[in-house]
């Protein structure tokens, strides 16, 4: 049974890498009229975009979304959405899901892939880690999406989980954000991804229903970077640990 599991998942896994290539040809032209549009109503069309293409992606690939607690978006609102991060799947399933107009903090390195590169940007604030200047102009380029009316989305974790802890300890960057902007944060907790496309199994990919949960705001006023960071890691990991069974 098990050498059965092993073959289905990696036909699968080659089933989802040609129909996300395919269906992102197909939108591809689309996701790049954005650039043409100025922010927030720019963004907001390429967040919509990108809804649509991956929405129909996880319906190929056997994997749909559920979503709850978006009625935790106040209208005209920026927020900093942090979500935890089990697998490459969380990725393309959290922006896009996100209401209204948002960017992730995301490395640099995916702008040369042909194509992909112009979305992938369009998307994102651009780090590279290694370099201490890049790093404190990404900061910057993160309070002017705010300051845009639009939403900030980042992986506290800053990898992905491997780890058998509900979640790995969390980087200060959001934080500090939050409390430097005096701006609110959102958890968003993803579930089942790693079980769809499990960390630790290199081109492994097997159909499971994902849901993903925005809890209620965390005001960042009057708290430490260090003080909001650890609230927000405790509501994170009680949350995830008393729902992951029920997903």
């Amino acid at each position: 049974m098990k050498i059965f599991k092993e073959i289905a998942g990696r036909i699968w896994a080659f089933w989802g890498i040609v129909s996300f290539i395919s269906t992102f040809l197909i939108i591809f032209i689309p996701s790049m009229i954005p650039y043409l549009i100025p922010d927030p109503k720019g963004q907001r069309f390429f967040i919509k975009v990108s809804k649509i293409w991956i929405t129909v992606w996880l319906h190929l690939v056997g994997c749909p979304l559920k979503i709850k607690g978006k009625e935790n978006f106040k209208p005209k609102t920026a927020y900093i959405v942090v979500c935890n991060h089990n697998s490459m799947l969380d990725i393309p399933i959290s922006c896009p899901f996100i209401p209204g107009a948002n960017k992730t903090i995301a490395k640099n390195s995916f702008v040369k892939v042909p194509l992909f590169g112009w979305f992938y940007r369009k998307g994102a604030v651009l780090v590279d880690r290694k370099s201490e200047s890049s790093r404190r102009k990404s900061f910057e380029e993160m309070k002017k999406v705010l300051a845009g009316g639009m939403h900030m989305s980042v992986y506290p974790e800053g990898t992905r989980n491997r780890t058998n802890e509900p979640l790995k300890k969390f980087h200060d960057g959001a934080f500090k954000l939050a409390t430097d902007t005096n701006t609110a944060i959102i958890p968003a907790i993803i579930f089942n991804t790693k079980k769809a496309l499990p960390v630790n199994k290199p081109f492994f990919f097997l159909p499971h229903r994902l849901q993903m949960h925005f809890l209620e705001a965390i005001p960042a006023n009057g708290q430490t970077t260090e003080q909001l960071r650890d609230k927000v890691f405790a509501i994170m990991k009680d949350y995830y640990v008393q729902h992951s069974t029920k997903n």
